[in-house]
């Protein structure tokens, strides 16, 4: 019996063909005359009550509305300060915090990881330019460079920059071009 008084009571709205049960039921047989002119009076109230808040309601919006251009606030404001205040919200989160902190650190370790390469390769590079073979290489290199240096700019044997030593052969070349092609024949001779 508990549970069928259970079931009476429940505490749950209608739902679905619940409603259609319902309102397909006709309990006005069920009613007395006077019930019916009680539950026809409500009714009307009811309806009144609801259109008297709906007016109230209207009457308060336009209300808010004035007010809000008095202050000069608008859509655009209020959607603003609408993103602001959920984005602080989302940054208090513990989600937030977490994957922050997260990414920090990430970020922090790839720092670190590519400074170590970064230093990694100078390294090597200097560890290749103290090796025999780039020493080697590089005194290849100067001894043809003064070798050219000697061939067309003449008896000037002082070292210099490998600039000093283009812009010298260019100045050569300039002078051999000017005092003909046998001038520049009998330099490569001798």
């Amino acid at each position: 019996m508990e549970a069928q008084a259970q079931g009476l009571l429940e505490a749950e709205p209608l739902q679905g063909r619940d409603e259609d049960a319902v309102a397909s039921a006709d309990f006005s047989s069920m009613l007395s005359e006077e019930e019916k002119q009680e539950l026809k009076a409500e009714l009307v109230q009811l309806e009144d009550e609801i259109t008297t808040l709906r007016q109230v309601l209207s009457a308060k919006e336009r209300h808010l509305v004035e007010i809000k251009q008095k202050l000069g606030m608008n859509l655009m404001n209020e959607l603003k300060q609408n993103f602001s205040k959920s984005w602080h919200d989302m940054q208090t989160t513990t989600a937030y915090k977490k994957t922050h902190e997260t990414l920090s650190h990430a970020g922090q370790k790839a720092t670190a990881a590519f400074s170590n390469v970064g230093t990694a390769i100078s390294k090597k590079f200097g560890d290749m330019r103290n090796s025999p073979t780039f020493k080697s290489f590089e005194e290849r290199v100067e001894t043809t460079v003064t070798s050219l240096k000697t061939k067309v700019g003449g008896t000037n044997h002082s070292g210099g920059s490998f600039e000093e030593v283009l812009s010298s052969t260019a100045h050569a070349s300039a002078q051999s071009s000017a005092s003909g092609p046998r001038r520049a024949e009998e330099e490569l001779q001798c």
